[in-house]
């Protein structure tokens, strides 16, 4: 998109955007030379100088010789704007919209759209977050949760394969070199806050095709959590009865954790 197509965006014409941005790189111009530079015919120019006048983006300093309002005043401006206006559709919406309990699974398709989906739950969460990632997904993902760490978010991970050991709640699933094989694909599992899931997997050869959930739905949220959370007990039963190994001291670190966090 160039940038008279995003001014238009902003309630200026075709013809406003192309004089102003024409004024903006030579100034002072009078509408003779504003007609060649933005290409208006010179029948329209004075009608869209008048309007841009008006609305005071440009301004007449002397006798026919016009200069644009700076761009970072524009852009000042705009924001302002965009946010005025947008604090009071929010306020209309919020007196007209019918209130309901119900909450929609909506579904998401292709990998750049969940991985946006799951930064932008990642980036909102406020106390906690329980993922089960595999590790592509995680590297991705990894920044974000970093930030998430930085405010003050707990997060529970189970990787579902190899990689380091970066968060004080972390175990690696059961038989992590066989599960792409044995659920089809690359599973992604992120719960925030007890109030948002993203849940879904990428399956092979139709990584753009597979379908993820997104949801606020309480039961939905919920069960998702719990799925989540009898991971970590799937790791440590079959650490103490599959492998024969003694639970570490992080271990019961996790597990006494875990218990508590119903």
């Amino acid at each position: 998109m160039d940038v008279a197509a995003i001014l238009r965006d902003f309630a200026f014409s075709k013809y406003e955007s192309s004089c102003y941005l024409a004024l903006l790189a030579h100034h002072p111009s009078n509408g003779s030379q504003l007609s060649k530079l933005s290409g208006i015919a010179r029948s329209r120019i004075y009608d869209v100088l008048r309007g841009l006048v008006k609305k005071k983006v440009i301004f007449e300093i002397e006798k026919g010789l016009y200069v644009p309002l700076p761009f970072e005043e524009l852009k000042k401006r705009l924001r302002s704007r965009f946010e005025s206006n947008l604090a009071m559709l929010e306020e209309q919406l919020d007196s007209i919209i019918h209130q309901s309990s119900f909450e929609y699974l909506f579904t998401l398709n292709g990998k750049e759209e969940v991985i946006a989906k799951a930064v932008d739950i990642i980036q909102g969460a406020r106390r906690e977050l329980y993922l089960r990632l595999f590790p592509d997904t995680w590297k991705r993902l990894r920044k974000s949760i970093e930030r998430a760490v930085q405010k003050g978010v707990s997060v529970r991970f189970i990787s579902m394969g190899p990689v380091p050991s970066v968060y004080d709640i972390q175990v690696v699933h059961p038989g992590a070199d066989k599960l792409m094989q044995k659920i089809g694909g690359e599973s992604v599992d992120i719960i925030s806050d007890r109030s948002e899931a993203l849940a879904g997997i990428f399956a092979a050869g139709k990584v753009d095709h597979s379908p993820f959930i997104w949801t606020r739905n309480h039961w939905f949220v919920t069960a998702n959590r719990d799925s989540l959370r009898h991971d970590f007990y799937h790791y440590f039963l079959d650490k103490l009865h599959e492998r024969k190994e003694p639970l570490s001291a992080r271990d019961r670190r996790i597990y006494a954790f875990i218990k508590e966090d119903d």
